[in-house]
Parts: structure tokens; C-alpha cells; sequence
């Protein structure tokens, strides 16, 4: 039996709560997906992989299925802190070549940063895959136009997600999370 997804969708999801797991819980309730049980597995998009949209993708789901994720997540309960989690996608021109995916999440961050920096992550593996050459210490902007010139990379993009502690004794999280169907 081939477990290659066929096709993946994005969701994110923000929690709070008294508790560690109370907050995780409610950031996969916001995200849609607290009725599934989830396995994480690492970051490659298969070949022939098509996007679907989220109300789509929950169509092929059932309660208390087992699903594969990759799965960026977040927790803190420090006042004030900023977190953010993300998920960058860098999809290649020829569909039967695979992609990547990168998961990332930071600290007192602006939600930009931590998006593109994940998109540069998952453009840089597949750039690297692919045999494109670039200078890995110039800034994203340089590489991309390396990337968009050699052609071989059609989409770069993020899924990122944040929120501030808010309260005294409270813990928040944030998920994002791509589901794959089989």
C-alpha cells in the first residue's frame, strides 16, 4: 500500500488557556482539526501533490482519523510575548520533481520575519535539490531572482500565524499546520 499523498491542504489555528495542552487543544479546535489524530512526518511534497482548499480538503476527513501533518507549532505562557509559528512552501516547475515544506517558529518576532524566513528555508532546499547555485549568504531577495531565473522553481510562499500573551497565568498556541490526503 503507497501512503504518497495525493493532495494537501494549509490551516492555523490560535489558542488560550489556563494549561500547556488546554491552549494546544483550543489552537487545533481554531485550526479545525482537534477530531483527527495527528502524525507528523518531515517536510516533503510529493510529486503530483495538488493544493486543495480547506472546506475541501475536510471532505476526505473523518472524526478519529489518523492523518499526516507537518506541523509547526508554539507554546509560551511569558506576558507579553509575541509568538509565531510557520509554514513555508517552495513548489517546483516540473511536477514530477518533489518540493519541500519547512516549519519554523520564533519568539518575539514579527510574523513577517518568520514567514519569510521559512519561505527562504523550503526555496533554499529545493533550490539545493535541484542543483541550482546560489551564494546561500545573500540576503532572500538576491536568491530569489537566482531562483526565478533558473526556472525551475514555480511558487514560493508562507502560512504563518501569531499571538501575544495576553494574561497573567496563561498559555497561548499557535499552529500551522498542512494536512496531506492519501
Amino acid at each position: 500500500m503507497s501512503l504518497v499523498p495525493k493532495k494537501v491542504f494549509f490551516v492555523k489555528g490560535i489558542g488560550h488557556h489556563k494549561s500547556k495542552l488546554g491552549a494546544f487543544e483550543q489552537a487545533l479546535r481554531n485550526a479545525g482539526i482537534e477530531k483527527y489524530n495527528l502524525v507528523n512526518v518531515s517536510s516533503i511534497l510529493p510529486p503530483h501533490c495538488i493544493e486543495i482548499n480547506k472546506e475541501e480538503g475536510f471532505k476526505h476527513l473523518r472524526p478519529g482519523q489518523i492523518i499526516y501533518t507537518v506541523l509547526s507549532r508554539v507554546d509560551s505562557n511569558k506576558l507579553n510575548q509575541k509568538i509565531s509559528a510557520s509554514i513555508g512552501i517552495a513548489k517546483p516547475s516540473n511536477k514530477d520533481q518533489y518540493g519541500y515544506l519547512s516549519e519554523h517558529h520564533m519568539y518575539d518576532a514579527k510574523p513577517e520575519e518568520v514567514g519569510n524566513f521559512t519561505e527562504e528555508l523550503a526555496a533554499e532546499m529545493l533550490a539545493t535539490t535541484l542543483g541550482i547555485d546560489f551564494n546561500p549568504e545573500a540576503d532572500y531577495d538576491e536568491k530569489s531572482e537566482v531562483f526565478k531565473m533558473a526556472g525551475e522553481i514555480v511558487e514560493t510562499r508562507h502560512i504563518t500565524e501569531h499571538a501575544t500573551i495576553k494574561k497573567e497565568n496563561e498559555w497561548a498556541s499557535v499552529v500551522v499546520t498542512a494536512v496531506f490526503i492519501l
